[in-house]
């Protein structure tokens, strides 16, 4: 007789972070697409984000396509201390870190890709850096939005980095996040319905057509 196969542990989001910085200098910024990812969200969903000194962030719950509840978070503690924002919510919801799906920036990947993992390191991004900080784990999933890197830039040249990250799209590139926008409400819905394991083959191999 065979063993039945183990099967993964069904993994559904319960809170749905987005990262990126508060001030509006920001808005639009490369570094601020999961902010713009939870705004998606939300108008997906008609949910209604208002700030919440207590998890100090802009927050929403209610119910998510396929019936669960769900909440948006959008940290305004800045990037570096997302970890303060995220810990809060799951603190009160009592939501463990493998049911928080956050959603960041990534250089890394190409304009137009996304990557959904169920945990990992914090690949050097500082909000990412706070929050398995704050969690003390690194077993939560997330979705990563690609950035691209600056064009003709040394990996080592940190000004470029910076101002790169910080900038704001092109008017071309801002179409082409439009459609990738829409492909994260997606991606998310079908963590909600599916589970994240099930959810990484579609979300993964799709791409963008710039």
């Amino acid at each position: 007789m065979t063993e039945a196969v183990k099967q993964p542990a069904l993994v559904i989001p319960q809170l749905i972070v987005g990262l990126g910085n508060p001030e509006p200098k920001y808005d639009q910024t490369r570094h601020n697409i999961g902010f713009a990812a939870i705004d998606a969200l939300a108008r997906a969903w008609q949910f209604s984000l208002t700030e919440n000194r207590k998890f100090q962030g802009q927050f929403a719950e209610g119910l998510a396509p396929g019936g669960g509840k769900i909440r948006l978070l959008k940290p305004l503690t800045y990037m570096n201390r997302s970890g303060q924002s995220v810990q809060a919510v799951t603190s009160w919801y009592k939501i463990p870190p493998e049911s928080v799906l956050v959603i960041y920036d990534d250089m890394d990947l190409p304009l137009g890709k996304t990557r959904l993992r169920s945990s990992g390191s914090a690949g050097g991004h500082n909000g990412m850096k706070s929050i398995i900080s704050h969690l003390n784990s690194q077993n939560f999933p997330r979705l990563r939005i690609g950035i691209g890197k600056p064009k003709g830039a040394a990996n080592d040249d940190n000004a470029d980095t910076v101002s790169h990250v910080l900038g704001k799209f092109s008017a071309t590139e801002s179409k082409l996040m439009n459609v990738v926008l829409d492909f994260v409400v997606e991606c998310a819905e079908l963590t909600l319905k599916q589970g994240v394991e099930k959810a990484m083959n579609r979300c993964n191999s799709w791409s963008a057509e710039g």
